[in-house]
């Protein structure tokens, strides 16, 4: 149900991707639907701060989900994994890539952002990538927590029009938008 002629399930795309709010089920579903990829590198798009004990109850139930042989990748670096990784990946979060660059200027971070969106249209292997869904209630009071709304709005909309797959993770259910939306003209 697309605007224009162009399906999203008719691009050569191997990109799927799966948003959602806080506890939507979104990295659940991820590797729910990565269960099969051989050879699959999980990143772990984050900082692992040991001094936050509710991180690391998190980062221990993402572990005791995740198949044993998928392959761990704790980065903040995701350029530089998308540069060096050419098998299957599985992307958990992308909002860890906001994070990276949320200091720096305008400009600088839509020269990041395009470096993403240029090493994700070359890739050849399926690429899950889990994003978060925000700015749908309250608006920071802060600055750094609008640009943080602002980026991460912007990064997913570009990931939704090159991927093949497009996923909504809400309250546990998971819904495949490409079938029941239409791209909005720009």
């Amino acid at each position: 149900m697309n605007s224009n002629n162009s399906s999203l399930s008719d691009k050569s795309s191997k990109i799927i991707f799966i948003t959602g709010g806080t506890k939507s089920g979104k990295s659940a579903f991820a590797e729910h639907l990565a269960k099969n990829i051989k050879k699959l590198s999980y990143v772990a798009l984050s900082e692992n701060n040991p001094d936050d004990k509710e991180w690391q109850n998190k980062i221990k139930s993402h572990r005791k989900r995740r198949p044993k042989d998928w392959k761990l990748i704790e980065t903040t670096n995701l350029l530089n994994t998308l540069n060096k990784e050419v098998g299957p990946l599985l992307i958990d979060s992308i909002g860890g890539f906001v994070m990276e660059t949320i200091e720096r200027e305008h400009k600088e971070w839509l020269i990041k952002m395009e470096s993403l969106i240029s090493f994700l249209k070359k890739r050849k292997s399926i690429t899950f990538i889990v994003g978060e869904q925000v700015g749908w209630s309250l608006v920071s009071e802060y600055k750094i927590g609008n640009t943080y709304i602002e980026r991460i709005g912007e990064l997913q909309k570009r990931i939704t029009t090159l991927s093949k797959d497009n996923w909504l993770a809400i309250n546990g259910r998971a819904i495949k938008i490409d079938e029941i939306s239409l791209e909005i003209p720009t």
